[in-house]
């Protein structure tokens, strides 16, 4: 899959952009990825030709909406409003399993790099289940099917990692989850997919404008990503939704989040 040469823009105006970030782009350079090539920032930069500021982040493996601001005023007030926890994010996973309809985890976590006596963050998200799918093979010998969820993540915090690790808490790990999934599933899904890749995608942000006070809603749809609507029609091709009565074209004209 060839990878694009510039950023796709969601919205733009002088003090701020957003991007669809590709899944396996790091936000910027750092020494823990020595050998990645893909960077948001310098790319964005020099497609711009002006200075870009990242006010917050996602992590490599994901992808969807990314907001940067052009200036340092704009930059100041999106980082206030994220810390503050006035900014809705909105995101979709494909996980282990069938979750329940809707369920908030309320568990803190520690950063990853803490020294063993820190004391844990507060951490919230709510969980919504899209759609249960069952595909018509087993991973688990013991089992004769092999169970799947694609979830509605909102995290009312910002931990690093939180929807990663709060899926993992509830035993629904996101497919592809090096770090907090399970590798013998991510590989074998992997090999019915025909992708390997983290299964997180941002797909809305909300918030207020920081200089304009405009009220702004931008989005990446999942359902118009080249990787998932392969997701759809692979499960499709093996009658993991029909079972369950679900339209897959339906799925992908799913009502905007904004």
């Amino acid at each position: 899959m060839s990878e694009p040469s510039e950023l796709p823009v969601l919205w733009r105006d002088e003090r701020l952009v957003a991007v669809h970030k590709p899944a396996g782009w790091l936000v910027h350079r750092t020494g823990l990825d020595a050998h990645e090539t893909r960077f948001v920032v310098q790319t964005l930069r020099d497609q711009l030709g002006q200075r870009v500021h990242p006010v917050h982040r996602l992590d490599k493996g994901t992808s969807g909406v990314l907001l940067m601001a052009l200036d340092s005023e704009a930059a100041r007030g999106m980082a206030q409003a994220f810390e503050a926890r006035e900014v809705d994010k909105r995101y979709v996973a494909f996980v282990r399993g069938w979750l329940p309809d809707a369920v908030q985890v309320d568990h803190p976590l520690k950063p990853d790099d803490a020294p063993a006596d820190a004391q844990p963050q507060p951490a919230v998200t709510d969980l919504r289940c899209l759609l249960r799918i069952q595909w018509p093979e087993a991973m688990d010998s013991r089992h004769p099917t092999t169970r799947a969820s694609l979830v509605q993540a909102m995290p009312l915090t910002g931990r690093r990692h939180q929807i990663r690790r709060h899926l993992k808490h509830l035993s629904h790990p996101i497919i592809g989850d090096a770090t907090h999934g399970k590798g013998p599933l991510n590989r074998w899904w992997a090999e019915r997919l025909g992708r390997q890749r983290l299964w997180l995608h941002a797909c809305a942000l909300r918030f207020t404008h920081p200089v304009t006070g405009k009220a702004l809603c931008i989005e990446s749809p999942w359902q118009a990503n080249a990787d998932w609507c392969a997701l759809l029609d692979a499960l499709r091709a093996h009658g993991a939704l029909e079972s369950h009565g679900v339209d897959v074209e339906s799925m992908k004209t799913v009502p905007k989040a904004c």
